[in-house]
């Protein structure tokens, strides 16, 4: 049985604690009926099994609402479905940081022609920032949007962009020169099926998910398709992050929870010379500084979503620790529980064995570890 007692914690309030509770049901019943074996059709199927019970209206706004995306939920979400499948996890973290953009600064009309569909999961969405030479170093972004008239076109390409080859919209950042750096970058909508984007090559990763590197060969958008300012890309961009990073760190703590439940379960069943492996006083130490790991990455990672909930206007800082601390720790919780299953442990299929694989991808997506450190030495000294 997991531990709920978190949710007692005062960042919560009975909404939350009654989110938590339904989507862990709802999880139990539904996701196991998913067929993981085809993936691009497993997230087609999560997204509209999502959709249908009503938990993307908490991955972007509902239009002309005058509310905004409540972090300690979408927390919430992804540490949950984290727990039970990774690729649900996946799914639903991609609907909101793929319209993050379009929630925070998209105009009505924007809002009312993506979001609904984005809520009810009848559209996959995809966030497309990285580039071959730029991952973290966003500043250094090479793709051009160059004015046409009324119109704009983009040419260059992005990588490692998760939903590649199956999203139906992408946000899309690329330069349109007002400035050098970061202040030179603009964020667009530019749908699936536009001419000039083309699916280059799709990439296999060690967990299995949807991605790829995207190719914008005069790509030709309306003027309309760009979201907030022109230059104001670089801004959007770290404020979409600035949301959705505290929910990498939930996802990790998720499989944390996940992989110690497992460890648990392992040693107070396990016979060793006639007794349960738990007797042994190592395998306690073991289960100790899991379960350490675990309630101190649930602390700062609620403790950046309350503060932003709350009403800080950023929490770079906060986000940024919750990020590499949970990260890191639930690495080293997942390889504690695969030790601790001895064999089992790395037998392909097994749950420890498929966290060891999802968890090692989110030390490095939106923004590495090493990055966060940097982050947060900037941020102490007031930088």
């Amino acid at each position: 049985m997991p531990d709920r007692s978190f949710l007692d914690w005062p960042f919560f309030e009975p909404r939350h604690r009654e989110l938590a509770k339904m989507l862990d049901i709802w999880a139990g019943e539904t996701l196991g009926e998913i067929d993981h074996s085809d993936t691009d059709a497993a997230c087609r199927d999560l997204v509209a099994k999502l959709g249908q019970g009503g938990w993307l209206t908490h991955a972007a706004v509902e239009p002309g609402s005058t509310t905004s995306l409540d972090v300690r939920s979408l927390c919430l979400i992804r540490e949950t479905l984290a727990r039970h499948d990774g690729l649900a996890d996946f799914a639903f973290a991609m609907q909101g940081l793929g319209t993050g953009a379009i929630s925070l600064f998209g105009n009505d009309r924007q809002k009312a022609e993506w979001l609904p569909k984005i809520r009810a999961g009848q559209a996959i969405s995809a966030f497309a920032l990285t580039e071959p030479q730029s991952g973290s170093d966003v500043a250094n972004s090479t793709m051009t949007a160059t004015r046409d008239g009324d119109d704009y076109l983009l040419n260059g390409q992005k990588t490692w962009i998760s939903n590649g080859g199956i999203a139906d919209l992408y946000t899309v950042f690329a330069r349109t020169g007002e400035a050098p750096g970061a202040k030179g970058l603009s964020a667009f909508i530019v749908p699936a099926d536009t001419p000039g984007l083309r699916i280059a090559e799709r990439l296999v990763t060690i967990a299995p998910h949807p991605l790829a590197t995207l190719d914008f060969t005069e790509c030709r958008i309306p003027g309309t398709a760009l979201i907030g300012a022109s230059g104001a890309g670089f801004k959007i961009a770290m404020s979409v992050l600035d949301v959705f990073r505290s929910t990498v760190a939930a996802a990790a703590l998720g499989f944390a929870r996940r992989a110690l439940d497992e460890a648990i379960a392992r040693v107070t069943t396990r016979q060793v010379q006639g007794a349960p492996l738990f007797d042994l006083q190592m395998v306690q130490g073991h289960i100790a500084d899991m379960a350490v790991d675990v309630d101190a990455s649930a602390l700062l990672v609620y403790r950046a979503a309350w503060a932003k909930d709350a009403g800080a206007p950023r929490v770079t800082r906060e986000a940024a620790m919750a990020k590499l601390f949970s990260t890191d720790q639930a690495q080293k919780v997942i390889d504690r529980a695969v030790q601790l299953h001895g064999g089992d442990g790395v037998r392909s299929g097994t749950p420890v064995e498929k966290l060891y694989r999802e968890i090692r991808a989110l030390r490095i997506y939106e923004g590495a570890s090493d990055v966060q450190k940097t982050i947060i030495a900037r941020q102490s000294i007031g930088g």
